[in-house]
């Protein structure tokens, strides 16, 4: 135990360094270090494949634990510990992949595969995924966050692991070559591929910086539009936020006839549309007379159609049927309801419970889950003639939502979003990423927050305002509707299948490497022969 002292601290260490690179600290620097740090660990001669894994779950439960405490802000600490302790395997079964091709030249290009596997992985199961803690998400405010406009989160992860990777190579490298050279036993040290794998991340942050510059600071012809956020706010945060719906929905309407008002004296740029959070009418406005009154003279005031966030019943002449979408709705003047959005990636565990019957022994606040249930439709409504992209709140963490919207058109990404039952910190998580998205797609992204952060955010990724936190507040700014197709849009999945292929394809070529799955077939098929 005293030996593995050094490698267990180091894996620690390294999980909390990378927990530091993510908002609220976003020290995005320190990433670099986390990796290097994991790569001594992974790399010493002592540490076993069990052992990688042991080591690559200490790392995973050191960076989750303290990067999702708002987890069980209001439900307690089993929730929060139960899901960081799970995630944490996967960067587990990274440590083991890890220690597996290790001995291959170049290792951290395949190390760098294999993180990107294990965060698709971890992307994907159990229950649809669980995206947050990707990597590239920690580097909002780093130079990398460029090369998004190429391949998206995944490529960004890539290029941050494998500076990480490299530069803990290069280091390694070094001084183990001037360890022998005291010994007279001198040999230029292995720094070439490390080296380049450095070289060409840099190099793919000057060829895209200019661009995705060029595009944040508004330069082109693309057509401004004037867009209002409202952030109503909740009367208490919590689980039970939504017992007052109505004073939800009233919050939401009085802060945009104040709008209203600003606009008519001139305070305030009469807006083309208005975007609200998601569960900003928690009453369902289609069934619910008063609710659509309200929303209809809100979208008078303000002469503009409203996004709004509602709740809308699967069967409302079914009273005992509990089923519901959560809909962004465009409520129009005059014309009332139109086109609406039907979130399609619902929350497991928030707006579904999997397995109810089951998970409902572990938890007294388990039945407070919902029962909503996925949409269909391409992504966009179209308000005021915009087409504007909407990825409700939990969809945003998927790379394939927004992806979809903007393939189907959306020249503008809205994010409407509930956070009332969390922190914060939990706010400025999930606004780092449509940060992100803004760079990958090159579109203005909206988010709108019933109790914030609220921000429109340029191709750039920068927030040109925000609100803060818990607050009533409104935004009304000018964008532009963009048009233009990135690479990471037309090929994201691609791009992210051929970084997994360099991963998995690591680990076949390290079994055929070391001979130990050929020696074994051929023992294999001696025996047979023998025993014929």
């Amino acid at each position: 135990m005293v030996d593995r002292l050094p490698r267990l601290g180091a894996a620690i260490g390294a999980g909390l360094l990378l927990c530091l690179s993510f908002p609220p600290f976003g020290w995005w620097y320190l990433a670099f270090a986390a990796f290097a740090l994991l790569a001594w660990v992974l790399t010493r001669d002592t540490t076993t494949r069990w052992g990688g894994f042991g080591y690559g779950y200490l790392f995973g439960a050191a960076f989750y634990l303290p990067l999702l405490p708002w987890v069980g802000t209001f439900v307690g600490p089993v929730p929060w510990i139960g899901l960081a302790l799970v995630q944490a395997l996967f960067p587990a079964l990274f440590g083991l992949a890890a220690v597996v091709v290790r001995t291959l030249p170049g290792w951290p290009l395949w190390f760098a595969g294999l993180w990107t596997a294990q965060e698709w992985l971890k992307s994907t199961v159990p229950f649809g995924g669980f995206p947050w803690g990707v990597v590239a998400y920690g580097q909002t405010e780093s130079p990398l966050r460029s090369i998004a406009q190429l391949g998206g989160a995944p490529l960004v992860s890539f290029a941050v692991v494998l500076v990480g990777f490299g530069v803990g190579a290069l280091v390694f490298e070094v001084i183990a070559y001037f360890r022998r050279a005291a010994a007279d036993a001198g040999a230029p040290p292995a720094v070439v591929v490390p080296g380049v794998c450095v070289a060409a991340v840099l190099l793919a942050v000057a060829l895209t910086w200019p661009n995705v510059r060029h595009s944040g600071l508004g330069a082109g012809d693309e057509q401004p539009v004037t867009v209002a956020v409202v952030q109503g706010n909740v009367p208490r945060l919590g689980l039970d936020f939504n017992a007052q719906r109505r004073a939800v929905l009233d919050n939401h309407v009085d802060e945009t006839m104040r709008l209203a008002d600003d606009v008519r004296a001139g305070r305030a740029p009469q807006p083309m549309l208005v975007i609200w959070p998601e569960n900003s009418a928690d009453i369902d406005p289609l069934a619910n007379p008063d609710a659509r009154d309200l929303i209809s003279r809100a979208a008078d005031a303000i002469r503009a159609p409203i996004l709004v966030g509602g709740v809308v019943a699967v069967d409302p002449d079914d009273p005992g049927n509990p089923a519901a979408t959560n809909s962004v709705i465009v409520w129009n003047p005059k014309d009332g309801p139109g086109e609406r959005h039907d979130k399609q990636i619902v929350q497991p565990f928030g707006e579904y419970l999997p397995w109810r019957s089951f998970f409902r022994r572990f938890s007294e606040y388990a039945d407070r889950a919902g029962y909503f249930v996925p949409g269909d439709g391409t992504g966009v409504v179209r308000a005021a003639g915009v087409p504007v992209g909407v990825a409700t709140c939990w969809e945003v963490i998927f790379d394939r939502a927004p992806r979809e919207a903007v393939r189907n058109g959306a020249q503008l990404l809205a994010v409407p979003s509930n956070n009332a039952t969390f922190t914060e910190a939990m706010s400025e998580q999930q606004l780092a990423f449509a940060r992100l998205r803004a760079v990958e797609h090159d579109r203005y992204v909206v988010v709108a927050g019933t109790t914030g952060i609220s921000a429109v955010i340029a191709p750039d990724g920068r927030e040109l305002v925000r609100t803060a936190f818990f607050e009533p507040a409104y935004l009304d700014t000018a964008v532009r509707l963009k048009t233009q197709l990135t690479v990471a849009t037309r090929f994201g999945p691609l791009i992210e299948g051929l970084l997994i292929a360099v991963g998995l394809g690591s680990v076949i070529a390290a079994i055929l490497h070391n001979g130990g799955f050929v020696r074994r077939r051929a023992n294999r098929d001696n025996k047979d022969r023998g025993a014929t």
